[in-house]
């Protein structure tokens, strides 16, 4: 249960005075439909009010705040004209403008021969010192007030500073003193950084540039308290994962010989270390986790064949999960002449296998008859049984979440879980999202792989580019063309998509395919399908390709607009190129003028094929909010850390989750439960039920 302290944090922000259902909904466009996800949508620019000149003074262009006698008002014949107050001090007159005005307001705010502080921006207009509809007007009570840095906050169609401002300061006052505190006292102070509560308010109203940094004080406690919950979070799965009773999957070998004597290659060095690794995690009696990391066609799938067959030896069941039907059927392709050869039955199970063939699946799992069972998320489905499921190998992990994992490694007892991906993460995400996994890489590529020649091109010489195709066609090659990311609209992303297409079908003729995300599953596949085994052709495609079928004839691949995509991005398109013995060529169109980062990342394509490195330069150039585009990565969206700046923090907030489990394993000192409540105010409320009296 949520302690109760959190509470009002929890409330939606209609809760909040002066937030209806209106504003509420712009509110959560830009930060969140809670009170809590004010406190992370921190400040990204200030106001400076805190110049204060006489009115012969100021100078224009500023922002000033002024204290004046207000002398009178010219309400003008015609509603067009701008509502006039002239006020002064004893340098000179300011006129305050006002168009559309509402003359009993202005009367009450501004009356005759009072004296009110004004603070906006200055203009001369002619002789006149002017200052047109002031940010605020107050009583000489509230100068001091006024006289401030004021926070400018992301905002949204619908919402105005000051609304978004007066929710926030609302929003704080409820913030609570926690009894405890969750950091390390000497690391709190080592550090500089004040309390909870105050570090918050702080963020909030920064005092100077330097307060709006994430390496700031403020900010950087609150992005410790973000990574301190995520490494803990992680940690506790991690020795749930330990402490639920594993088993010991020893293999005997015979079926691993026989499939490596059926290779057409021999296995590389980084495959045979990673495969010991992986061997000696299933021998022993704990639970594995491990993740694989190799990149684009570095052979994770011959590994994960490996270990399953380790399973079947053992006499267990293994199964292997992909996250689209076309990955599973690829799988199923590439695994079933090897199956064939080690003799063991295999089997397919996706959401299109129906009636009586599904039903002869789920008994030959449920009975034992079928050893390998490869398949979408319908293998965790309510139903599926198995005789006796020793490993469970996910695919592409970052499209799943820890909770799928989870729910796969509880169809049977003490499952082993392998986790693969070819998506290369840097050092510092990779222990934000896989922190509970052992990590092995696989860093070589497959012997007979053809490097990729990489050449950039501005968008002016798409003609040469549409002859060169035109020219791979002729020699027997396939192409895929992939169209530029339109910002936030996958309807304009088809638009495009769908504008390419019917240029290229005009320029190269009918074997032009089209393959885009709005498009039903079923004629993704078959659009995917048409275009590996078809004659030679140019698939369009947005980037729903990214994670696609294994094409060996494809050796050109033209992204268009490449300077929109991000590296990980453009290495995994590239990567669905030169999967044969064929050389291939990658061309990145762009469109001038290039900023620094697109120019940075273009280069970085052209100067290596390494995905490692390749990831570890995106996160430089584009911090790790957009990395993967996290929305769609299933990395820990972050809403204070930032990754390349607090990387150093991440690291201690690893080491202190380690020595907290140490210490404190079900988190009952003083320090455990503030920490409970951490885990609950930054929502990893699952890993909270993993302690005993959780």
């Amino acid at each position: 249960m949520r302690p109760e302290i959190l509470f009002p944090l929890f409330k939606p922000v209609t809760a909040l005075p002066g937030v209806g259902p209106r504003l509420a909904k712009a509110i959560e466009t830009i930060a969140g439909s809670r009170v809590v996800d004010l406190y992370w949508h921190l400040p990204s620019g200030l106001i400076d009010r805190r110049y204060a000149p006489k009115v012969a003074e100021a100078r224009p262009g500023e922002i000033a705040t002024m204290t004046v006698r207000v002398e009178r008002h010219l309400k003008p014949g015609n509603p067009r004209l701008p509502y006039k107050v002239y006020a002064a001090d004893e340098t000179g007159t300011l006129a305050l403008v006002f168009f559309h005005a509402h003359a009993d307001y202005l009367r009450r705010a501004l009356p005759e021969g009072e004296v009110r502080v004004v603070s906006g921006t200055v203009e001369h207009f002619g002789r006149e010192v002017q200052m047109t509809h002031p940010d605020h007007i107050g009583t000489l009570d509230e100068l001091e007030r006024l006289q401030t840095v004021e926070p400018v906050y992301p905002l949204t169609a619908g919402l105005t500073l000051k609304v978004l401002a007066k929710a926030t300061a609302a929003a704080l006052d409820l913030a609570p003193d926690f009894p405890g505190e969750w950091i390390d006292p000497p690391l709190v102070r080592q550090r500089g950084w004040s309390a909870w509560r105050e570090a918050l308010a702080a963020a909030h109203r920064p005092d100077g540039p330097a307060a709006l940094e994430p390496v700031a004080p403020a900010r950087a406690r609150l992005a410790y308290d973000e990574l301190l919950a995520n490494q803990l979070a992680l940690a506790l799965v991690r020795l749930n994962m330990r402490r639920l009773p594993g088993r010991a999957v020893v293999g005997d070998g015979r079926l691993r010989a026989k499939v490596e004597a059926a290779l057409p290659f021999s296995l590389t060095a980084s495959q045979v270390t990673t495969l010991e690794e992986i061997i000696a995690d299933m021998e022993a009696p704990t639970r594995m986790l491990r993740l694989v990391q190799g990149d684009v066609g570095s052979g994770k799938t011959v590994v994960a064949l490996m270990a399953m067959l380790a399973a079947v030896e053992a006499g267990g069941q293994a199964v292997l999960m992909a996250p689209t039907e076309i990955l599973a059927r690829q799988h199923a392709a590439t695994i079933e002449p090897l199956a064939a050869a080690a003799g063991i039955r295999m089997g397919l199970l996706t959401g299109r296998e129906k009636g009586k063939a599904r039903a002869a699946l789920l008994e030959g799992l449920a009975d034992g008859g079928i050893d390998l069972a490869v398949g979408t998320h319908a293998l965790f489905q309510e139903g599926v049984e198995f005789r006796d499921l020793a490993l469970a190998v996910i695919d592409e992990q970052h499209r799943f979440g820890v909770h799928q994992r989870l729910t796969l490694a509880a169809k049977g007892r003490g499952v082993d879980v392998l986790v693969m991906t070819a998506t290369p993460i840097p050092r510092t995400l990779m222990l934000t999202a896989y922190g509970d996994m052992d990590v092995s890489r696989l860093t070589e590529k497959p012997a007979g792989r053809q490097p990729i020649d990489t050449r950039v091109l501005p968008t002016e010489r798409l003609e040469d580019v549409v002859a060169g195709v035109s020219r791979s066609l002729a020699g027997g090659a396939k192409v895929y063309w992939v169209c530029p990311l339109v910002e936030e609209s996958e309807v304009l992303d088809v638009a495009a998509a769908e504008e390419r297409h019917d240029f290229l079908r005009h320029a190269l003729g009918e074997r032009v395919g089209l393959v885009h995300g709005r498009m039903k599953g079923t004629d993704k596949d078959a659009a995917m399908q048409a275009f590996a085994e078809g004659p030679p052709s140019v698939l369009v495609a947005t980037t729903v390709i990214e994670v696609g079928v294994d094409v060996p004839d494809a050796t050109v691949m033209v992204i268009e607009h490449a300077e929109r995509f991000g590296l990980a991005q453009l290495h995994q398109l590239r990567g669905r190129i030169g999967r044969g013995a064929k050389a291939s060529t990658c061309l990145l169109l762009y469109a001038s003028p290039l900023s620094e980062t697109a120019r940075a990342r273009l280069a970085i394509m052209r100067e290596t094929d390494d995905g490692f490195r390749i990831a570890e330069e995106d996160l430089k150039l584009r911090g790790a909010g957009e990395l993967l585009g996290t929305r769609q990565s299933g990395l820990p969206e972050f809403r204070v850390a930032d990754l390349a700046a607090h990387a150093d923090l991440l690291a201690v907030a690893r080491d202190d989750a380690k020595m907290i489990l140490e210490r404190d394993p079900e988190l009952e000192s003083a320090r455990g439960q503030a920490l409970r409540t951490l885990l609950y105010l930054f929502e990893r409320d699952a890993a909270v039920r993993f302690l005993r009296s959780g």
